[in-house]
């Protein structure tokens, strides 16, 4: 027994319209989870970034503290032994030396933010890809 198809009713062209309504909708639901997705990884960097900013002005005071009295104690302590101008210069050197490792490790930790989305990005190239592969 063959199954004949009756007279159009026009199902054809609404499952049409409800595939394009419903593409378009996943696509808008796509695109609102990705801008997500890049707000959350935005967040994420620029608190990393803060945190490393942070530590920048941190060292830089405790530097400034620890500078301020430990070369006065140092100098005094030197003078005792040699001349204190060349006591002096010798803590300055020391000071240099800790500013310098202290920069160092800032410049360090700055390096490991990254400004760009990275997974945001890999999401949008894999969404092309699946765009272009449901096309053909």
């Amino acid at each position: 027994m063959a199954l004949h198809p009756g007279p159009r009713t026009g199902r054809e062209e609404d499952s049409l319209s409800e595939v394009l309504t419903d593409l378009t909708s996943d696509a808008q639901r796509l695109f609102r989870q990705e801008v997500a997705l890049a707000k959350t990884e935005i967040r994420q960097e620029a608190t990393r970034a803060g945190k490393a900013a942070g530590m920048f002005g941190g060292a830089g005071f405790a530097g400034w503290m620890v500078a301020v009295f430990g070369s006065l104690a140092a100098v005094l302590g030197l003078a005792n032994v040699m001349d204190g101008g060349w006591a002096a210069l010798i803590v300055t050197g020391v000071w240099a030396v800790a500013a310098l490792v202290l920069y160092l490790m800032g410049r360090s930790r700055m390096r490991e933010v990254s400004p760009r989305p990275e997974e945001t990005i890999d999401t949008l190239k894999e969404d092309a890809q699946w765009a272009r592969q449901w096309r053909s």
